[in-house]
């Protein structure tokens, strides 16, 4: 079996059972493997060819791209072996590539406490800003997630979230009473129509304020450290693993506690939320 017929015995079996951002980045790799291999037959290529295709491929990358690379095109092998019982052993399990190409330690997050958020988030007058901030350090919701909202998407106290990292069609998120409220009425003073986005704005403009607003109180902060502090604050405040894996982070990759989890109902959700911030 040549790599051409490898990959696409890897996309038709395997690429449709995986979530869509996991896709993009092997459809990246097989353009690359077949501009480097050229048809060569699987069974041919060595350990140390490819090294080199690695380090061609991935030569400028950051150490987390090198090795999520790395990971792919070990994955790649291992399924072709298995599934097509191919007798060779996989070029990319070799050890000296898992060291070359290991995974980086994460760096060590400062968690931002409950009176610095609370201090940021009453400190921010734009009524777009501080929604957003709420949402994220409230609710959980990943600054993605808040940006894509539209108008429709807002029920009562539950926010539809299209297209989540999931990989799912939607998932529900969960707001506090007073959180709820200010949405509605900012929609209201905004005039928003049902199909229009409810902060219409790009990522790179909420970055460059939140970096702002955290060097006035000489924080260096990202807008994934609310959603961060979201769940940090619910698990001090002894909220359930469950509560917040599935309606805080709505973490579906976490197996682990999935395995045992039941379903959680609206009501529930916002029982919590209640019990969280206050009505």
């Amino acid at each position: 079996m040549n790599i051409l017929e490898a990959i696409e015995f890897f996309k038709q079996r395997h690429l449709t059972t995986l979530k869509r951002s996991t896709n993009m980045g092997y459809l990246l790799l097989f353009s690359n493997l077949k501009a480097y291999f050229d048809g060569r037959a699987i069974e041919s290529i060595t350990t140390d060819e490819i090294r080199q295709f690695l380090e061609s491929f991935v030569a400028a990358a950051s150490k987390g791209t090198r090795h999520l690379r790395y990971a792919q095109t070990k994955a790649f092998f291992n399924f072709m072996i298995n599934e097509c019982n191919l007798n060779i052993k996989n070029p990319c399990a070799h050890l000296v590539l898992a060291r070359h190409f290991r995974n980086p330690k994460p760096a060590a997050r400062k968690i931002l406490d409950k009176e610095l958020v609370d201090e940021l988030i009453y400190n921010t007058t734009s009524p777009m800003f501080r929604l957003i901030l709420e949402l994220q350090a409230r609710c959980g919701l990943r600054i993605g997630e808040v940006l894509k909202l539209k108008a429709s998407d807002v029920t009562d106290r539950k926010l539809l979230i299209r297209e989540p990292k999931s990989g799912k069609e939607a998932e529900s998120a969960f707001m506090p009473e007073q959180i709820a409220k200010r949405l509605t009425e900012y929609m209201k003073l905004s005039n928003i129509a049902p199909d229009d986005l409810l902060f219409p704005i790009c990522y790179s403009t909420v970055r460059a304020f939140i970096k702002r607003l955290g060097e006035k109180f000489h924080v260096k902060m990202s807008p994934h450290d609310f959603r961060r502090h979201s769940a940090t604050y619910a698990s001090r405040n002894g909220v359930p693993l469950e509560i917040i894996s599935k309606v805080l982070l709505r973490r579906h990759d976490l197996k682990t506690t999935q395995i045992y989890l039941g379903k959680i109902n609206d009501s529930e959700a916002i029982r919590w939320m209640d019990m969280l911030h206050g009505k």
